[in-house]
C-alpha cells in the first residue's frame, strides 16, 4: 500500500471530534504564519516612512503591469473560494477546475510582477538604488560637445540643440560618437575616429584627432581622471541620461521631494521652494542614493516570495485534487491555501494602496 493511501486511512480513521481538533491545529499554524508575515510587512513599511523623513525621495507611477497582476489576483481569489464551495458539495470537477485554474492565474500574477520590474528598469528604477542625479560625468561639467556648429547641451534628461529636443537620427549619430569613450584604458589615451559631424570639448578645450588620438588643441593628453569621467559621460549618453538617473522628465514622468516639498527644476538645477539648492543640499543630492526604488523593489519582491512559496504549495494541492486525497471529507489542505492565498491577495491590495499613496 502506498504512503498517500496510508496517510488517507489514517485520516479516515480519526473520529469526528479528533478531526476537528487536528484541523484546528493545521489552521492555527497557517494563523500563526499570516501573523508573521504582517509583522514583517509592517517593519518594511514603517521603515520606508522613516527614511523618507530628512531625505530626497522619488515618486513615480507603478507599472501598468501591477495593475494587471492586481487583477489577476483578485480573480484568482474568487475562483478558490469557488472551489471551496465546490469541495464542499462533493463537486470533484469543480475542485479540479477550480485549483488548476487558480495555480494558472497565480503563475499569471508571477509572470506580470516580471514585466512590471522590467517595466521600471526602464524608468531607471533599480533595487541597487542608483543616485538620484548624475555627478560622475554629469554633460557641461568637463565635457561638452558640439555638433555640428551648435552645441548641444542638457535640459533635465532632454539633449537640445538651439532650443530643441535633438532628432532621433541626432541622438543616434551622438550616441554613435560617444561610444568611442565608453571603456578608457587609464595608461593610454583614446583611440577614436572623426565622423566629421562631432566635436568634443574638455573644460572649455577643444580636442583634436590627430593620428587617432584625441588630444587638446595645445597638445595635452587627457589625465586617467578625465578619461574616466569622459567614460561615465558615455554611458549616461548610451543610456539616454542627462541629469538624473530616472528616465523620462522631472515633474512629469517622475517627481523629486525633500521633506515632503516637491523639488522644482530650472536651468539644469534643481530648486527647493522656488531657490536653487544651497550648498548642503547640492552636495547631499549628489551623495542621496535613490532610497524610495530600493524599497519598492524589496517590498514588492517580498511579496512575490511568499507567492512563489505558496504557489509551490498549490501544485501539491492540485495534485492531491486529481488523486483523490482532498475531497469533501478531507480538504483542510485545500483551506489552509485558500486562507493564506486570500491574505496574499489582500496584503497586495496593501501594498499597492500604500506605494501609490505614500511612493
Amino acid at each position: 500500500m502506498s504512503e498517500e493511501i496510508k496517510e488517507v486511512d489514517v485520516e479516515n480513521e480519526l473520529n469526528g471530534d479528533d478531526k476537528v481538533q487536528v484541523e484546528r491545529a493545521k489552521m492555527n499554524i497557517i494563523y500563526v504564519g499570516i501573523a508573521s508575515v504582517i509583522m514583517f510587512f509592517g517593519g518594511m513599511t514603517s521603515a520606508y516612512i522613516v527614511s523618507m523623513g530628512d531625505a530626497f525621495w522619488i515618486k513615480y507611477p507603478l507599472p501598468v503591469a501591477f495593475w494587471i497582476s492586481t487583477v489577476l489576483i483578485a480573480i484568482s481569489s474568487i475562483v478558490f473560494q469557488m472551489t471551496i464551495s465546490a469541495v464542499r458539495k462533493g463537486n470533484v470537477k469543480g475542485l479540479k477546475i477550480g485549483v488548476t485554474a487558480t495555480l494558472i492565474l497565480g503563475i499569471g500574477f508571477v509572470y506580470s510582477q516580471f514585466l512590471g520590474y522590467s517595466q521600471l528598469a526602464a524608468k531607471g528604477s533599480h533595487m541597487t538604488g542608483s543616485g538620484i542625479v548624475v555627478s560622475d560625468g554629469k554633460y557641461g561639467v568637463y565635457f561638452a560637445v558640439k555638433q555640428g556648429k551648435e552645441f548641444v547641451y542638457v535640459d533635465g534628461n532632454d539633449y537640445m540643440k538651439l532650443g530643441k529636443v535633438l532628432t532621433k537620427k541626432e541622438m543616434e549619430s551622438l550616441k554613435k560618437y560617444m561610444k568611442q569613450f565608453l571603456k578608457p584604458e587609464l595608461q593610454k589615451n583614446f583611440k577614436v575616429k572623426d565622423d566629421g559631424i562631432h566635436t568634443l570639448y574638455w573644460e572649455d578645450k577643444e580636442m583634436k584627432h590627430i593620428n587617432g588620438e584625441l588630444q587638446s588643441s595645445d597638445s595635452l593628453q587627457m589625465e586617467s581622471v578625465d578619461r574616466i569621467r569622459l567614460s561615465y559621460l558615455s554611458t549616461h549618453v548610451q543610456d539616454d541620461r542627462g541629469h538624473f538617473f530616472m528616465r523620462g522628465k522631472m515633474g512629469k514622468d517622475f517627481h523629486v521631494f525633500y521633506k515632503g516639498v516637491e523639488m522644482g527644476y530650472k536651468n539644469g538645477n534643481m530648486t527647493y521652494k522656488g531657490k536653487e539648492l544651497d550648498v548642503y543640499l547640492q552636495v547631499k543630492a549628489i551623495e542621496s542614493a535613490d532610497t524610495a526604488s530600493s524599497f519598492l523593489w524589496a517590498i514588492t519582491i517580498a511579496h512575490l516570495l511568499h507567492i512563489i512559496a505558496t504557489l509551490l504549495y498549490m501544485t501539491k494541492v492540485v495534485r492531491h485534487s486529481f488523486t483523490g486525497r482532498i475531497n469533501q471529507e478531507n480538504n483542510v489542505r485545500l483551506r489552509m491555501g485558500a486562507v493564506f492565498w486570500h491574505f496574499l491577495g489582500l496584503l497586495w491590495l496593501f501594498l499597492l494602496l500604500f506605494l501609490l499613496f505614500i511612493h
